[in-house]
């Protein structure tokens, strides 16, 4: 059965899913979770209370995808390119375990502005 989530930051709101991996099992079991966006670039970055060592790492992900990122134990919604891109791809500062996409409208996350409130809860909750 999916894991489906909604993402309330600043002035946008996003419904999502989580993969399969252990990594996502442990976010799901934390929600809700709260805290501050960080931007870098076109992604948006926050500290969770979940930390974990990578599965499968990747060191380019997808316009929508959600990534954890053990480094800072962050949650990251990647919408665009990093300070580390070239060209048309999505980098993050290094590799991340991809947790699960946002449904649509990844762009909308342009809006949210670094110290902005954050949420991730359980959709229906």
């Amino acid at each position: 059965m999916p894991k489906k989530i909604i993402i309330k930051a600043g002035p946008v709101q996003g419904r999502a899913y989580l993969n399969e991996t252990g990594i996502a099992q442990a976010i799901w079991d934390a929600l809700p979770i709260t805290g501050r966006a960080n931007t870098w670039g076109d992604e948006i970055y926050f500290s969770i209370p979940v930390v974990k060592e990578n599965e499968n790492p990747k060191e380019t992900v997808q316009m929508g995808d959600l990534g954890y990122w053990p480094s800072g134990h962050a949650f990251c919604i990647f919408f665009g390119p990093t300070p580390m891109s070239s060209g048309d791809e999505i980098r993050p500062a290094s590799p991340v375990t991809i947790i699960g996409r946002l449904e649509e409208g990844p762009e909308e996350f342009g809006k949210v502005s670094s110290g902005s409130d954050i949420r991730i809860e359980k959709e229906g909750e």
